[in-house]
């Protein structure tokens, strides 16, 4: 399937219509995401990916949030916040999109695994939610230096926080982060948004 930005915008206008509390933390944060996935393909030439799907997968990997229980960003749905994942999925496979459907389970920390899910008593179906294919790698690493609740919400997260977050997950996430550190590189992530931030 040929994967558009234009698609995926008209998707999160009819979850996130105008006049929705959430669309400005979602455009936002997704838009950040879109771009760091850029910018690491820009940096990482030899990656060989199909960057129109990356596009569309960095603005709709989030959209589960719509029916979660978040009100601090606009919010008011009955899941707790770590359900959007799977209920993307739900959302993106009935919208047709099967294929790039499972980055919005994947993206989560750095991939959650059944033995997480049963360890933290997690309320999600029973299956590895984890990376796969390198797409879904590249959004899941961009992911990580943002966050909704981060002011402004485009500003990357500091590098060591980042680690320190994910440290929460178990004691394998930080040492997950930092691999695709050292193979996607990060500090002209930083530069760029430090940039964008100036101008």
């Amino acid at each position: 399937m040929n994967y558009t930005r234009e698609h995926a915008l008209r998707l999160i206008d009819r979850y996130f219509p105008e006049g929705h509390a959430a669309r400005p933390y979602y455009l936002t944060h997704v838009e950040a995401v879109s771009q760091a996935a850029l910018l690491i393909l820009k940096k990482n030439p030899h990656l060989k990916v199909l960057e129109n799907q990356v596009v569309v997968m960095a603005l709709l990997h989030d959209i589960g949030i719509v029916k979660v229980h978040a009100p601090e960003i606009g919010c008011l749905g009955e899941y707790p916040y770590i359900c959007h994942g799977f209920l993307g999925r739900e959302i993106l496979e009935k919208e047709g999109l099967d294929e790039i459907a499972p980055i919005c389970e994947r993206h989560t920390g750095v991939g959650i695994t059944v033995q997480d899910i049963e360890n933290q008593k997690l309320p999600l179906p029973h299956r590895d939610m984890v990376p796969l294919t390198l797409e879904e790698r590249v959004i899941c690493y961009a992911d990580k230096f943002f966050s909704k609740s981060s002011k402004p919400l485009n500003r990357p997260k500091d590098f060591e926080k980042i680690i320190k977050g994910l440290g929460k997950y178990g004691l394998d996430k930080p040492a997950k982060f930092l691999k695709m550190a050292e193979e996607f590189g990060f500090d002209y992530i930083y530069s760029h948004f430090k940039v964008d931030a100036e101008k």
